[in-house]
């Protein structure tokens, strides 16, 4: 028996020693709650590696997990009919299943903790009970494809209960001898499997029916799988090779190593994306930081100053891109990687009209481009069953693609066509290459599809009497009728073409089509300030300056677009500043006295549309307002578990309000690096950021006092010159070398 209790306080000593070894030592980087969860979606904390993610309550006596794989998705294949859900037509995201441990102990505890660690990705709870002290642990594994759940206690055979795994999709559990396990296969023929197998150290582990019992354990691992059979690929009919195979190679090698080895390679890998950059914008009271986080949202809500919450925000979008996104897999969706639903609010598709691109805005400027790569992919694995959805609308003569609003995985397109919807797709893969200067990548993948794209405009835009080309039978989304040349479109289009462009004279191809898409370029028609001084959002001087609708479509050319500037354009920039004042509520007020989030109208309220005017705020040079739209999200939609809420639960204003804060302190779209172009007063006094990145392939890191620059430096692979403006005056500087 003393060896035993020798035994367990090494290896508990060694798992803390692990533990606080990697835990970031970083301010703020951490949610931590005083309760178990109870709600999902407002409560619940995510861990995930791209492919696999599970939703953590921290319960006390029966904690239940609930658990996706991002391809377990109903409906048929290659559907391109009108938007629903089910298990026919478009279909839906799928909950996976979930698996419980149900524990012996005692219901009530002291000292009770839980927290996700948004660095290294760990959550933790904590309790004692009974004068027992307990810690559990769980991470999604990216090198090792697998979820990770340890059970450890201070005293020897302290863990004893039952665990059981069930189906969301109806499939049997099975009991093994220390493992669980099931398969099943949908109705459009998509095979799904999951396994879990226990580790433990001390008591034992038996079967009984379909659950596995353990008895006076001091420590349990868990570890979890689940597959399907989906391929990306539409000529395999998005099916390939059976799931179990692979579920079972992936827990076995897992098995193999240690656990002290497992979490190690975990961390590194994370680490290595989460803090690739940083921002450091101010420093909150002791007295703040010491709350739990549910309750400094409330009081930061309630008017409260917290600057670390803001940086935690910042980078909670970046550790959800981390773990919802990662290279082989998809990309996020509505809900990320997170779904605990059959039938999930908008299927938990891809929206294209803003929602799937807002995912994406930080993934190049706050240096996490391999997360880019999944909405790459699946941008390249969705255009043939886009281009015969085209021509099935357009006609068959017609060359290229776009698509639908909805999109499956399955090359499925639902609900309204947004037709400018594969122009915004190419700014994602062009951006990936203005950001890394891959020129491989640019010449491999993404040249090809900006040229494509090109095609498929030069056959549908349609020419006016004045000479002038409009795009037919636009929509800007969710707002108009359908009408020919709304603003939104043209600004699409006319990206598209700067984009291919750009991309054409690097590889100097083509130059031909160079000079026709340059022509259509020149005769796309304008963009117009209307009769309030407003920038118009159609052909028709009739936008309404008391119009409060949650959509700025017309405003794309400022953001996430590069056609209007404030240096380049100051005149359509202006015309910007007042349709969005508009837009917010504000038209005809004092911007600076009257303009606050509850100013702001209620159909302004959304998860996703904070972060966009937030970014353009950002881009106009307006500090402060771009600093209250980040408020109002906090304070409006955001929830306990600091998921942003549309609502119901929507994840692209978590990811978006990361890339556009890194806008708030970092610009480089108008042909210069701007440091600090947008800063608001309350980040002014002292701060920095490293790592951010700007396009051209550069990394910056800056430091500020009293809101001018003090320092930084601009690397990049090789030493290059580029104009920098800083403390508003635009230098030529060489770049060191990374």
């Amino acid at each position: 028996m003393n060896n035993i209790k020798y035994t367990l306080i090494i290896t508990f000593g060694l798992f803390l020693t692990t533990y606080l070894t990697y835990a970031d030592s970083g301010k703020g980087l951490s949610l931590w709650y005083n309760q178990p969860a109870k709600k999902w979606d407002t409560e619940a904390l995510p861990i995930g590696n791209g492919r696999l993610g599970a939703m953590l309550f921290g319960d006390i006596k029966s904690e239940h997990i609930q658990f996706n794989e991002q391809s377990l998705w109903s409906g048929d294949n290659n559907w391109d009919g009108e938007y629903e859900t089910g298990d026919h037509g478009f279909g839906a995201y799928r909950n996976f299943g979930e698996f419980v441990v149900d524990f012996n102990h005692a219901e009530t505890v002291s000292s009770y903790q839980r927290s996700l660690n948004i660095t290294n990705g760990i959550h933790t709870t904590s309790f004692e009970s009974n004068g027992v002290k307990i810690l559990r642990e769980a991470f999604a594994s990216y090198p090792d494809q697998v979820l990770v759940f340890r059970y450890s206690a201070n005293k020897s055979g302290a863990l004893s209960g039952k665990i059981s795994l069930s189906s969301a999709q109806g499939a049997v559990s099975t009991a093994q001898t220390n493992e669980l396990g099931f398969s099943g296969e949908m109705p459009n023929q998509l095979k799904y499997a999951a396994k879990l197998k226990v580790d433990h150290n001390g008591g034992a582990v038996r079967m009984e029916g379909n659950t596995l019992v353990f008895e006076k354990c001091s420590s349990l691992i868990i570890y979890l799988n689940a597959r399907t059979n989906y391929k990306p690929d539409y000529h395999s009919n998005w099916r390939g090779a059976d799931p179990m195979p692979l579920i079972e190679q992936e827990l076995s090698k897992s098995k193999k190593l240690s656990y002290t080895k497992l979490l190690s390679r975990h961390i590194n890998d994370i680490t290595g994306l989460t803090k690739a950059a940083a921002i450091d914008i101010g420093k909150t009271a002791d007295s703040v930081l010491a709350l739990a986080t549910d309750i400094r949202l409330e009081k930061y809500a309630a008017g409260g100053i917290d600057p670390d919450l803001e940086e935690t925000m910042f980078q909670y979008g970046r550790y959800l891109l981390v773990s919802s996104s990662r290279p082989g897999g998809l990309p996020a969706n509505l809900q990320g990687l997170w779904n605990n639903s059959n039938n999930p609010p908008w299927a938990s598709d891809y929206h294209n009209n803003i929602n799937v691109q807002m995912n994406y805005w930080a993934a190049e400027s706050t240096n996490l481009a391999e997360c880019h790569i999944p909405l790459i992919d699946f941008i390249v694995a969705a255009q043939e069953p886009c281009r015969i959805a085209t021509r099935k609308a357009f006609g068959e003569n017609t060359r290229g693609w776009t698509a639908r609003t909805s999109q499956s995985i399955f090359g499925g397109n639902g609900w309204e066509w947004n037709i400018p919807a594969s122009a915004w797709y190419a700014q994602h893969v062009f951006e990936h290459w203005a950001f890394t200067n891959d020129k491989t990548y640019l010449e491999k993948t993404a040249y090809p599809v900006l040229k494509e794209i090109c095609q498929y405009w030069e056959d549908r835009l349609k020419k006016l009497p004045d000479g002038n080309l409009v795009v037919p039978d636009g929509w800007s989304p969710e707002h108009g009728p359908r009408e020919d040349g709304v603003m939104h479109d043209q600004q699409l289009v006319w990206d598209l073409f700067q984009n291919y462009l750009e991309a054409a004279k690097v590889l100097g191809v083509d130059a031909e089509y160079q000079a026709k898409v340059a022509d259509m370029q020149k005769h796309l028609a304008p963009n117009k300030i209307g009769k309030w001084g407003q920038l118009q959002e159609w052909q028709a001087d009739r936008d309404d300056p008391d119009d409060q609708h949650r959509h700025t479509s017309h405003l794309f050319a400022v953001f996430p677009g590069r056609q209007i500037s404030v240096a380049q354009t100051p005149d359509l920039a202006q015309a910007s500043i007042i349709s969005l004042r508009g837009r917010s509520g504000n038209y005809g007020k004092n911007l600076n006295t009257d303009f606050t989030p509850a100013s702001t109208g209620k159909d302004s309220r959304h998860s996703w549309t904070w972060p966009w005017r937030c970014a353009m705020w950002a881009r106009l040079g307006e500090g402060e307002k771009a600093g209250i739209m980040l408020r109002g999200l906090l304070t409006y939609s955001t929830v306990s578990n600091l998921f942003t809420n549309h609502p119901p639960i929507q994840l692209d204003g978590n990811f978006g309000i990361a890339g556009a804060m890194a806008e708030m302190i970092l610009q480089s779209h108008a042909g210069e690096i701007q440091l600090l172009p947008a800063m608001p007063e309350s980040w002014a006094a002292q701060g920095s950021f490293s790592g951010l990145k700007a396009r051209g392939g550069f990394t910056v890191d800056c430091s500020w006092s009293n809101g001018k620059v003090i320092s930084y430096k601009i690397s990049s692979k090789q030493p290059v010159k580029v104009k920098v403006r800083v403390n508003g005056e635009v230098k030529e500087i060489t770049s060191s070398k990374n």
